[in-house]
């Protein structure tokens, strides 16, 4: 609560007396001065919504504060029902004009809908004009003077009237003071997303994912909307005063529409939500600016929300984000590289290596945020990279989606996310995506599906016939059939011994070789993968292909939890690969970092587990902890989430990898003095 304009109307209600505050803690009260001193407790979150939406009558929509009523009796109705705020056409409080119910943001639609059907009821005990139902930035007002008690959607406006006036046919023009969609923080857009997919999941009806998936097409136009809308001009995303539901629901599908014929590879189907439903999501984010919300808060609260969302069902297609960030600061890009992840979820690792980038943008031009030139150029170093170095492949058409809409909140490179198997043949992949090429990429950053069994007989010879590593894996210790000089046609190269030529195989092996096809000579890879791969006797030729083609960096063990509670509980290392150029020969004597992490931010049931000092904190402004783990310490900045200082509540900003920290220091001292030991 609190942000952006909210913020500005409620202290301006304090600083003019209107609003008083007293007290501590529990025990802290609310005054509303103008209503005869009226108190409430502070703590209660309903209270704090009513205290903005009361600020806001004041100075947004110009009514006297000694014309507003808190907690009026109702007539005609039980002891207990009360309307939160009434504002009157009369100096003596005898003409009720507008009736509003007040609910903590955050409510159901259930519960919404049920405190729609109180202010209404309300409204018309006391026969006024306008009934309001506000829960944060959810808000539904209707329009009596003309519309009969039971009527609940021919008489929408899309915002109270100023002053006694015409309610507007449009609430938010871009540019326009106090007319505009505001910037929100981390905490109010996490509210916003819970409430859309809670809209958009409908109980159950649909699958959190399939949700997930028409949430992604909305954010997609509501996106571009924001951008395109000119100046004073009215948002289309957004309800409109006297709109039907159904030519809300038209106007919003031709937005998608026209998205769809501009790029028909990122969306192909309909929108598959009915208009009741897609109302109700455009009340929870019309609001919001989405665009010009910064990224980190962006970043921040949909990582959240999608590491949240994935565990459970969809657990095996999230990587935990400690674990992302440590295999890209363990093998950093540059602007210049070719960056792929052919197993790519909801895009994890792509954005952690644009996040990496964007910290290396800021630090080539420090002055990019009061600087015009170099505000341009900080933009085009990371974008650029954003938008033509960044690709990736995903067998899930959804989970593609969803990939492809976190880019677009990132600020793009959504068009080179691909849905696609990524182990099909590779003249396939390329007619799909010509940058999808063998030696195409310096750096593939990936954690490939464990455990599925590809079969010759379900995907054709053709499939399994492109890897050699169908070769090296024998059936069990006892049934070995080494043949080097009569290797099956296609089998490992440079003296690694084989097996006779397999008809099934689990993908976490094909996905080995599948990266080093896509690595140029030279290229890098972190690769998460069963410890299988690395201890059992039956994979000892995969671990002979592996050391013929690559230069084993470092091996990094996490712990037997470090998926559990995203219901993947194998137990795994991060492999850190170097592709061998084409004449170069792998040295015995190689150095390996070997390293066991123990502790990784997060405990068996997900719970935190960073140790955490306080760096810096200035009481009502901005706190900095480092957290402490074993792969790397976090500094973590957070920012004051209520206008009110007493509540001593803090949310994250954003958080950074500090250099040189955990294991990531060890491997760099490991890099200038490489001998083999194990950490």
């Amino acid at each position: 609560m609190f942000q952006g304009t909210d913020v500005k109307y409620f202290d301006h209600a304090v600083t003019d007396g209107h609003i008083k505050l007293q007290g501590d803690g529990r025990t802290e009260r609310i005054i509303y001065v103008a209503d005869n001193n009226h108190t409430e407790r502070w703590s209660d979150p309903e209270e704090k919504v009513r205290a903005a939406f009361y600020a806001e009558l004041i100075y947004r929509y110009g009514y006297s504060a000694a014309r507003i009523g808190v907690e009026i009796t109702v007539p005609r109705r039980t002891p207990s029902d009360r309307a939160d705020l009434v504002v009157y056409a009369d100096d003596d409080r005898k003409d009720p004009f507008i009736v509003i119910e007040c609910k903590r943001d955050g409510v159901s639609d259930a519960e919404f809908n049920q405190a729609i059907e109180q202010s209404c009821g309300n409204r018309a005990s006391l026969s006024a004009k306008y009934a309001a139902t506000v829960a944060g930035a959810t808000r539904r007002f209707l329009d009596f003077r003309n519309a009969p008690n039971l009527e609940r959607e021919t008489n929408i406006v899309s915002d109270l009237p100023v002053s006694y006036g015409e309610p507007p046919k449009w609430r938010f023009y871009k540019g326009q003071l106090n007319s505009d969609i505001h910037i929100v923080s981390r905490d109010d857009l996490r509210t916003a997303i819970r409430k859309c997919h809670q809209t958009l999941w409908e109980g159950g009806r649909r699958s959190p994912i399939t949700a997930f998936g028409e949430f992604s097409k909305i954010i997609f136009i509501k996106i571009r909307d924001e951008i395109e809308t000119e100046e004073d001009a009215p948002y289309t995303f957004q309800r409109k005063t006297k709109e039907l539901s159904e030519e809300l629901g038209k106007r919003i599908r031709a937005l998608y529409g026209k998205e769809q014929k501009r790029e028909p590879d990122v969306f192909p189907e309909l929108l598959a939500v009915d208009d009741i439903i897609l109302g109700t999501v455009v009340d929870h984010l019309e609001s919001i600016n989405l665009n010009q919300t910064d990224l980190d808060t962006k970043g921040v609260a949909f990582e959240e929300f999608l590491g949240g969302f994935f565990k459970g069902d969809f657990g095996q297609y999230f990587t935990p984000r400690e674990l992302v960030a440590f295999a890209v600061h363990m093998l950093p890009p540059s602007a210049d590289d070719l960056v792929l992840d052919p197993a790519c979820g909801s895009g994890g690792f792509l954005l952690h290596a644009l996040d990496y980038i964007r910290g290396v943008a800021s630090q080539r031009y420090p002055r990019y945020e009061t600087d015009a030139h170099q505000a341009t150029s900080h933009y085009k170093y990371w974008h650029d990279f954003a938008e033509k170095h960044l690709f990736g492949i995903e067998i899930n058409e959804e989970l593609a989606r969803v990939a492809k809409m976190n880019m677009i909140i990132h600020d793009d490179g959504h068009t080179n996310i691909v849905g696609e198997d990524a182990l099909r043949l590779m003249t396939e992949l390329n007619r799909k995506k010509p940058a999808l090429q063998e030696r195409g990429f310096d750096l593939v950053l990936t954690n490939p599906p464990f455990g599925a069994v590809i079969k010759k007989e379900e995907k054709g010879e053709s499939y399994l016939a492109q890897y050699e590593l169908r070769s090296a894996v024998s059936k069990s210790t006892t049934e070995r059939d080494i043949a080097e000089t009569d290797m099956a046609e296609g089998s490992a190269k440079r003296g690694a011994k084989v097996v006779k030529a397999r008809t099934s195989v689990k993908t976490e092996i094909l996905f080995l070789e599948r990266v080093f096809q896509f690595l140029k000579p030279d290229g890098r890879a972190a690769i998460i993968v069963p410890d299988g791969i690395l201890t059992n006797s039956s994979l000892q030729g995969v671990r002979n292909w592996l050391m013929s083609h690559y230069q084993i960096l470092a091996v990094v063990s996490v712990p037997q939890f470090a998926f559990a509670h995203y219901d993947a509980g194998v137990k795994a290392s991060i492999l850190f690969l170097r592709r061998y150029q084409d004449n170069e020969t792998p040295s015995d004597d190689e150095a390996i970092f070997m390293a066991q992490a123990e502790n990784i931010g997060y405990d068996a049931t997900g719970r935190d587990t960073f140790q955490k000092t306080l760096e810096t904190e200035t009481l009502g402004e901005k706190r900095i902890e480092i957290w402490h783990c074993d792969l790397f310490d976090y500094r973590v900045i957070f920012e004051w989430s209520t206008a009110d200082p007493k509540d001593h509540r803090w949310s994250e900003r954003g958080r950074t990898v500090i250099a040189n920290s955990g294991l990531l220091g060890q491997y760099n001292e490991f890099q200038r003095n490489p001998d083999p030991f194990f950490v």
